[in-house]
């Protein structure tokens, strides 16, 4: 099995419906998941500067750690999440 990393973008006001949608992936997913995490703000460096990030539909809100046998898997589990905007996956390598 290999580590995989589910960032989800975009952000809109949760709903009952949103928050349940969610719950149910999340216990759909627990025998496969590591680690989850959600962000609540942030900011970007760069040569121009620092500035605050926004919280809209380009934002990245959240992260999932899961085992899969491969990126296919990984991508094919991830469909199933009720996402905002997207969902990226990442296979995670160690240095």
């Amino acid at each position: 099995m290999k580590n995989f990393m589910l960032l989800h973008f975009g952000f809109v006001k949760p709903t009952p419906e949103i928050m349940g949608a969610w719950k149910a992936w999340f216990e759909s997913i627990s025998d496969k998941q590591i680690e989850q995490g959600h962000f609540s703000g942030g900011q970007e460096i760069s040569k121009n500067g620092t500035k605050d990030l926004p919280w809209n539909m380009e934002s990245i809100t959240g992260y999932n750690i899961i085992k899969a046998e491969s990126l296919d898997a990984a991508v094919k589990l991830a469909q199933s999440n009720p996402f905002i905007a997207s969902i990226r996956v990442y296979e995670l390598r160690s240095m």
